[in-house]
């Protein structure tokens, strides 16, 4: 990995991103409650950082074992001792073809800057996936950076303006200065692109889905209203247009699903 990459995971601040009232959490645990097979199936976590979403899923019966790369991520994962923990690559998985019910990718695409490397690890997550099994991938997308920089004041930095120039060029997003909040290297994905890649790896595609939905520029990760009103409100918004082409981008993150 990009050592900026593993530094920037190295520093702790993952293992609770997503806790308490997480819009980001909430939402992909309730796109996967419908999607995936009922437990005790066999998944596979790739990139699960220090393990949020592979104790949820053992915490519902799942047979789970989790990959990831940053060592501190992985020491933390281990500390559950409810699945299966490993470090690795998810482009060069330790697997057997077909060994899973299920492959969640809910992070390595976030930091693969080269479309090969990307489609390496769906080809991975396809290769490891029984037939007709589920793989799950999460993406930023590309309108993130813009958003978030709206949301946050970054945008009164020209700095910032730059980067978000680059992001929506490209999709390649750097923080060069390294300002705290600007993120790390990184890649945003258009729609149609994160689907066109999971077709190139040989997935069958079922939908893409905006996760946050809008509700996400107004709060989240510890700057949200936290009361029950705010929730099924930010829920509801995240629903409603979740398959809505023109409102899909407007989340923060992307879940596609396909099947081998």
């Amino acid at each position: 990995m990009d050592p900026e990459i593993v530094a920037h995971y190295e520093e702790g601040a993952e293992r609770d991103r997503l806790g308490g009232w997480s819009l980001e959490r909430l939402r992909t645990e309730e796109l996967l409650g419908r999607l995936l097979p009922p437990p005790p199936a066999r998944v596979l976590d790739v990139g699960g950082g220090p393990g949020r979403y592979a104790t949820w899923l053992s915490g519902r019966g799942y047979t789970v074992t989790m990959l990831d790369p940053v060592t501190l991520h992985v020491t933390q994962a281990g500390e559950h001792r409810s699945y299966g923990v490993e470090q690795g690559d998810g482009r060069h998985l330790p697997h057997r073809d077909g060994e899973f019910d299920a492959v969640l990718v809910m992070g390595p695409l976030y930091h693969l800057v080269e479309r090969t490397d990307r489609i390496a690890v769906l080809h991975e997550a396809r290769r490891v996936v029984r037939s007709h099994g589920l793989v799950a991938v999460a993406a930023i997308s590309r309108m993130a950076s813009l958003l978030d920089g709206l949301s946050r004041g970054y945008i009164r930095d020209s700095r910032f303006r730059a980067v978000i120039e680059r992001d929506l060029a490209s999709g390649t997003h750097t923080n060069p200065d390294q300002e705290p909040g600007w993120f790390t290297t990184a890649y945003f994905h258009l729609v149609g692109e994160l689907r066109d890649e999971m077709v190139a790896a040989g997935l069958d595609v079922v939908s893409v889905v905006g996760i946050e939905g809008p509700a996400w520029l107004w709060g989240d990760r510890g700057r949200e209203p936290d009361d029950d009103e705010w929730r099924e409100a930010a829920l509801w918004a995240a629903r409603v247009v979740e398959h809505d082409p023109d409102f899909i981008p407007v989340s923060a993150h992307l879940l596609a699903t396909g099947r081998r």
